[in-house]
């Protein structure tokens, strides 16, 4: 085994690729095909001053070191600016070798595209290099106000498991006398943002040169020196591809934290300017740590996180909800994914846009981690996903299996066993793991975040049509229509006196209520509604609750249209007990305050507040508290999941129950 490091000093002369004669230059390692390294962006600069280190492990010298150099594009193609080779075999052991690599194209090697300069060392290794795939990366800049700092950098899911050092908040709040690409004189402008491998696109404005956007999203700064924020405005074409009508860019290096900055930037290669609001803000962030040092074990240190989350400081920093910690013990039974009958698993644990994983095991179907995983919680309803991948050097890991858990239905410190799933959690597959977990949240301030707009996901993937889903969608929209028809059809038969007794009856109930209605019955209605399932679920009489739902009855439940995929399964039905709190809270003040206030001088405040809302806050993102809360309604499969996990929970606390009086018992017979 053999450490090759690296410095990637700067380049000189390289090759312009802009319409401005300049780069905007980044160089990438390749070996086997595989890429090792990916250095910054320097832009505009064709000669570029890198100062990055990067260390690899090595089982042979016989695969030359691949260096290519591309210039940077956002939302487009990056352009080949070069690429040369490094021959290991040449290097000499443990002496430090300046050189320099003159960049050529393949297809054109007449050409000279310029010239990289590194500092090469090599040297024997010794030791255990199970993680040899693992390369650490350590960059500094020349600049004496800033001390060095380190990161690890993994190869593609790894390198998106780093610690994250606080929160980029902006607000795309609308662009100023952009440039005209429609024959009309008008574009249809949107927004794409990039922090590197985090995105976000923005919605599109139709027909217009200064648009309205007001949006907001969130990105991690992993950097504690800050970044680059890359921004391109684009027009939306159907007939044929995007057109490009500029580009600018935000240095967080330069703002400063915990405070709101207003930025008007003019946009470059293109008309017209863009404003935004961006807040930079320091956070605890994720950690990783082994089972030894867990936190929430110390007694003190709870107590403390504790106090963090007390209700007494629920609007001190209401973008902190709180705090969840998870266990990853061990696993059992895995998927052999190597002709050897064997895996190298290791776990990754999400929850949001938050990756951590643990170290691999090698070669063993029944791995042990013991690591301890700690997420700072934006959204209560968020659901932790932990995934069990086999390492392969060759090529991307291979899946073993998955389990999703609403925070919501963790219990704080008990340790389970959870069955794999499939990617989609539509089926079992092969293994368990063992898992324990503690969510500690301020209940003010998770009940405020629930009206808010959820955390949209950076690594999702773009949603691909299924002929399968669309027929399920297409059959749920049409039990819908049936539900409605069919209740049009039943008040339309009361007025048609079909059946003389029911047209009485409803005859004289409208009579009834309206004559003695009032605007506060409908959320006391509604208020009484929550409580008369809440009764029937503690008596065990409705059927519909997870409690008394069996895990093969759980997909026939999913697929009830009126009670999954309305908001009625999670809020009426107390699937979820916390949204149903929250309603009851917010229909109680509804109720009183209706019942006090005359309706009049409510639909005033609303207006009042609705026409000043621009005057008194131009930069305002408004937002629709009704469809945030029904954004948190779980989907079809995690309403199976929280049906199966209420299941498993019985039966474990069963099993314990039987083991003590067991115990019990044989204590008192051995007592006689």
């Amino acid at each position: 085994m053999y450490q090759l490091d690296i410095v990637l000093k700067s380049g000189k002369n390289l090759a312009a690729r802009d319409r401005g004669g300049t780069s905007d230059p980044y160089v990438k390692f390749k070996m086997g095909g595989k890429e090792v390294f990916r250095s910054r962006t320097v832009h505009k600069n064709l000669n570029p001053v890198w100062d990055e280190k990067v260390s690899l492990l090595l089982e042979s010298l016989c695969e030359p070191l691949y260096v290519k150099v591309f210039d940077y594009d956002f939302g487009l193609q990056d352009d080949f600016m070069g690429s040369a080779y490094l021959y290991l075999e040449s290097l000499e052991l443990g002496r430090q070798l300046d050189v320099t690599l003159d960049l050529k194209d393949p297809q054109q090697p007449e050409h000279k595209l310029g010239t990289l300069q590194l500092a090469v060392t090599l040297s024997p290794k010794e030791g255990d290099f199970q993680d040899a795939n693992i390369l650490f990366r350590k960059t500094w800049k020349r600049s004496t106000k800033q001390q060095p700092h380190q990161s690890v950098r993994l190869s593609d899911i790894h390198r998106k498991a780093q610690l994250w050092r606080g929160i980029v908040s902006i607000s795309l709040i609308e662009g100023r006398n952009l440039m005209p690409m429609d024959a009309n004189g008008l574009s249809d402008p949107y927004v794409k943002f990039r922090l590197g491998y985090q995105k976000y696109k923005s919605k599109t404005m139709s027909k217009t040169l200064s648009p309205q956007w007001r949006e907001q999203f969130d990105f991690h700064l992993y950097d504690e020196h800050g970044g680059v924020v890359d921004i391109t405005v684009w027009d939306r074409d159907a007939r044929k591809r995007d057109d490009f009508m500029g580009r600018c860019q935000v240095d967080l290096s330069v703002l400063s934290k915990e405070h709101t900055h207003k930025l008007e930037l003019p946009l470059e290669e293109g008309e017209g300017l863009l404003v935004l609001l961006v807040t930079l803000t320091a956070s605890a962030a994720v950690s990783i740590s082994d089972l030894s040092a867990n936190l929430l074990d110390d007694p003190l240190e709870r107590q403390n996180i504790l106090n963090r989350y007390k209700l007494l400081r629920s609007f001190h920093n209401v973008r902190d909800v709180g705090v969840v910690q998870v266990k990853v013990i061990r696993a059992e039974g895995l998927m052999a994914a190597d002709v050897t009958g064997k895996s190298d698993p290791f776990c990754v644990v999400e929850l949001s846009n938050d990756r951590l994983q643990t170290h691999t095991v090698y070669k063993n179907l029944n791995p042990e981690w013991n690591k301890v995983f700690t997420f700072n919680v934006k959204d209560v309803h968020s659901v932790l996903e932990v995934t069990v991948y086999d390492e392969d050097k060759d090529r991307s890991a291979d899946f073993l299996g998955k389990v999703a858990i609403p925070l919501l239905n963790i219990r704080n410190g008990e340790r389970k066993s959870y069955g794999l799933k499939n990617k989609a959690l539509t089926g079992p597959t092969k293994g368990v793991i063992y898992l324990e977990m503690d969510v500690i949240f301020n209940t003010v301030k998770a009940g405020l975040r629930t009206l808010t707009p959820a955390e949209q996901k950076y690594l999702e993937e773009e949603p691909r049509v299924c002929k399968q889903l669309l027929q399920q969608n297409f059959l749920r929209v049409k039990r819908c229509v049936l539900f409605l028809i069919n209740i049009g059809s039943y008040i339309n038969s009361c007025f048609e006196w079909e059946s003389p007794k029911r047209s009485l009856t409803a005859f004289l109930l409208f009579i009834l209520a309206v004559w003695n209605f009032q605007l506060y019955m409908i959320p006391l209605s509604l208020l009484l509604l929550l409580v008369w399932n809440y009764l029937r679920v503690a008596l065990g009489r409705d059927p519909r609750h997870g409690s008394m739902v069996s895990a093969g009855r759980a997909p026939a439940i999913a697929a009830d249209t009126l009670w999954t995929q309305v908001g009625y399964a999670s809020t009426f039905n107390w699937t979820v007990p916390f949204l149903s709190c929250l309603a009851i809270v917010v229909l109680s003040i509804g109720t009183v305050v209706i019942y006090f206030i005359p309706f009049r001088y409510i639909v005033l405040i609303w207006g009042v507040n609705k026409f000043t809302k621009k005057l008194r806050d131009p930069y305002n993102i408004d937002n629709n508290e009704l469809l945030d809360f029904l954004s948190r309604v779980p989907s079809d499969v995690q309403v199976v999941n929280i049906f199966v996990l209420r299941k498993l929970m019985i039966n474990f606390r069963k099993n314990e129950l039987s083991k003590f009086r067991e115990a019990e018992l044989t204590k008192v017979k051995l007592w006689k």
